[in-house]
C-alpha cells in the first residue's frame, strides 16, 4: 500500500513550534515592508505563442492509458502489487502536477483524455452521428471540471481504500476515457478547453511554470500569472478547490482530527461534508479580503472581481502547500516504481524477471532522509511562497489602486490574510511531523507515524 504521506519519526523541535509559526509569519511581514515601497512597472506584454498538440504524443498516451486500464483489471488487486495505483495515485495526481508547476504544462499534447476529446472533435463524425456538423454550445463554464477535481479529490482523502484498489481505478479511468471521447464529440474544443479535469488541473499549475510550452505569458517562474483568469465562479472555484484540497488533505492528517473522527459514525460522510464547508469558509474568508483590498483602493470592483484579480497571489501558496505536504510521501513512495516496473501487474505469470531494483527483493527505505530535513524544507517553501504571493498582490493592488496612497491602504487587508494563512499553513504542516521539546522530567519516546494508507 502506498504510505500515508511517508510521515518517518517525529521530530522533536529544538524550539517551541509557536516561534516557528511566529517567524514564519514575522517573514512574510518583513517581504512586504520590503517589497511595499517599490513602484509597480507595467507588466510586459504576455506571449501568445500557440504551439498544437503533437498527434504522435497523444497516441502514445492513449497507449499508455489503455496498458494502465488492463493492468488494473487483470493484474492483482493487492495494491502493493500493482502498479496502477502509484502510477495514477502518485505520479498523475501528484508528481505530474508539481512538475507542471516547475516547468509549465508540458502535458498538453500528451494527456490521454484531451486527444481522446480532440480525436472525436470532427464534423463529419458528428454529421455521420448527430445529423449535425456544429457542435452543442457550451454553457457550463469551468463546473464540469470542478465537479470531478472535487470527485477525484475525495477518492484520494475520502474513499481512498476504495479508490486504491487497482480494477476500481481502471474502471473509472476507462469510464472517464469514454466520457471525454463523447464530450468531444459533443461539444468539440470546449470539452478539452474548460470540461477535461486533468487538462484544466495541468494547465492551472503551468502558469508558474518557467516555460510556457505555447500557453500564453512570459517565460519565467509564474509568468503565466501575468494573464488574468476568467472572472467566473466555476473558474475561481477551481483555482480554490486546488488550496482547498491540499488544506483538508492537511487537516486529515493532524492528531486532533484523528481523535474528533474516532466518536463520529460515518467518517466519510463527514469527510465529505468538511471537505465543502471548508471550501465555502475559504472562498468567503478570502473574497472577504479581496473585497476590504479592493475598497481599500477605490478598485470599483465587484466581490468577484476583487477575488478574481488575486487569485494569481494564491496559486504559489496552493503549489507550496502541495509540495510541502507531500515531499516526504514522494521522496518514499518513488521507490514502489521500481519492483512495479518488473512486475506491473502482480502476478506470478509475468513472464519477464527483471535484475535488482526492478524485483520484489528490492526494500523501500522509508527513511533515507532525516525527519528533520522535510520539515526544514516545508517550512521554507510554505514561507517562500508566502513572500511570492506578497509580490503578486503588490503588483496587482498597486495597478488598480486609484492613487499612490490608495494602493499602498488596499495591500494592509491582503497582507493580514497571507500572514493568517501563513500561520495556518506551518502550523497544519507540522502536526503529522513534529513534536515540541518537552521538559527533562517527562521525556517522551520517538513515536512511529507510519501508516499503510493515505488520509
Amino acid at each position: 500500500m502506498l504510505l500515508a504521506h511517508a510521515f518517518g519519526q517525529r521530530y522533536e523541535l529544538p524550539i517551541p513550534l509557536l516561534l516557528f509559526v511566529g517567524g514564519g509569519a514575522a517573514i512574510v511581514v518583513a517581504s512586504f515592508l520590503v517589497i511595499a515601497p517599490r513602484r509597480v512597472e507595467t507588466p510586459p506584454a504576455a506571449e501568445t505563442v500557440e504551439e498544437p498538440p503533437r498527434p504522435g504524443w497523444g497516441a502514445a498516451g492513449v497507449l499508455a492509458l489503455a496498458l494502465v486500464i488492463i493492468c488494473g483489471l487483470y493484474g492483482s488487486q493487492t495494491v502493493s502489487e500493482n502498479i496502477v495505483p502509484t502510477l495514477f495515485w502518485l505520479i498523475a495526481w501528484i508528481a505530474v502536477p508539481l512538475s507542471c508547476g516547475v516547468l509549465g504544462d508540458w502535458t498538453r499534447s500528451v494527456n490521454p483524455f484531451a486527444y481522446l476529446a480532440r480525436l472525436t472533435d470532427r464534423p463529419g463524425l458528428r454529421r455521420a452521428l448527430l445529423g449535425t456538423e456544429a457542435p452543442v454550445t457550451w454553457r457550463f463554464g469551468w463546473w464540469p471540471a470542478v465537479v470531478l477535481f472535487f470527485l477525484a479529490a475525495c477518492g484520494e482523502l475520502v474513499f481512498n481504500l476504495w479508490a486504491t484498489v487497482p480494477a476500481h481505478t481502471a474502471l473509472v479511468l476507462l469510464v472517464y476515457g469514454v466520457v471525454s471521447a463523447a464530450c468531444g464529440l459533443l461539444f468539440g474544443g470546449a470539452w478539452a478547453e474548460r470540461g477535461e479535469m486533468f487538462g484544466a488541473l495541468f494547465a492551472t499549475w503551468g502558469r508558474l511554470g518557467l516555460l510556457r510550452f505555447g500557453a500564453q505569458g512570459r517565460r519565467g517562474f509564474g509568468g503565466g500569472l501575468d494573464v488574468p483568469f476568467e472572472p467566473s465562479a466555476s473558474r475561481i472555484s477551481f483555482v480554490l478547490l486546488l488550496l482547498v484540497s491540499v488544506n483538508f488533505d492537511g487537516l486529515l492528517a493532524t492528531p486532533s482530527w484523528n481523535r474528533f473522527e474516532k466518536g463520529m459514525p460515518s467518517h466519510a460522510a463527514l469527510r465529505t461534508l468538511t471537505f465543502l464547508l471548508l471550501a465555502a469558509a475559504i472562498a468567503v474568508l478570502f473574497g472577504a479580503f479581496a473585497a476590504a483590498a479592493a475598497r481599500a483602493g477605490r478598485h470599483q470592483a465587484t466581490f468577484r472581481q476583487a477575488l478574481t484579480g488575486l487569485l494569481p497571489s494564491l496559486l504559489p501558496i496552493a503549489f507550496g502547500y502541495l509540495l510541502a505536504h507531500n515531499l516526504e510521501y514522494l521522496a518514499v513512495n518513488v521507490q514502489l516504481l521500481g519492483p512495479l516496473i518488473g512486475n506491473p501487474i502482480g502476478m506470478t505469470s509475468w513472464p519477464l524477471h527483471l535484475p535488482y531494483p526492478f524485483n520484489d527483493t528490492y526494500e523501500v527505505h522509508a527513511h533515507f532522509l532525516p525527519t528533520a530535513f522535510y520539515w526544514y524544507v516545508s517550512v521554507a517553501v510554505i514561507i517562500a511562497v508566502h513572500v511570492v504571493a506578497v509580490l503578486l498582490a503588490h503588483r496587482h493592488l498597486g495597478r488598480r489602486g486609484a492613487d499612490e496612497r490608495a494602493a499602498r491602504s488596499s495591500e494592509y487587508p491582503w497582507l493580514v490574510a497571507m500572514v493568517a494563512y501563513t500561520m495556518l499553513s506551518l502550523w497544519l504542516i507540522a502536526q503529522p511531523l513534529v513534536q515540541e521539546k518537552q521538559p527533562p522530567a517527562s521525556p517522551v519516546k520517538a513515536q512511529v507515524a507510519v501508516s499503510v494508507t493515505r488520509g
